[in-house]
């Protein structure tokens, strides 16, 4: 079943963001490359792609998982969890409808 993973950010996230990206990342790709992942990205801070030194708010992951205990396992081992970047993650169900 498919399952998002919706991520707030801690205020001033974006150092720790970026020394904990690498691991993230790969973790985001090994996904893909199991063919469980349906999208992954960050939340701009301010409204625009490239947000500079205002950084992201947040992150979406919508990826297939055994379980909601498995989807939940797997956010809470997140690298970006680890060093502090999220103060809130959310793992639910997901249903894809369109397209």
């Amino acid at each position: 079943m498919l399952y998002a993973i919706i991520s707030e950010d801690v205020p001033d996230s974006l150092e720790r963001r970026m020394a904990a990206r690498p691991d993230h990342l790969a973790r985001l790709e090994k996904l893909r490359d199991e063919g469980r992942m349906v999208l992954a990205g960050p939340h701009p801070a301010i409204d625009t792609e490239t947000p500079g030194d205002a950084g992201f708010s947040g992150s979406l992951v919508v990826a297939e998982f055994a379980s909601l205990d498995a989807a939940q396992a797997w956010a809470d081992a997140d690298p970006y969890v680890i060093a502090g970047v999220y103060a809130r993650v959310v793992v639910k169900p997901f249903k894809k409808v369109l397209p």
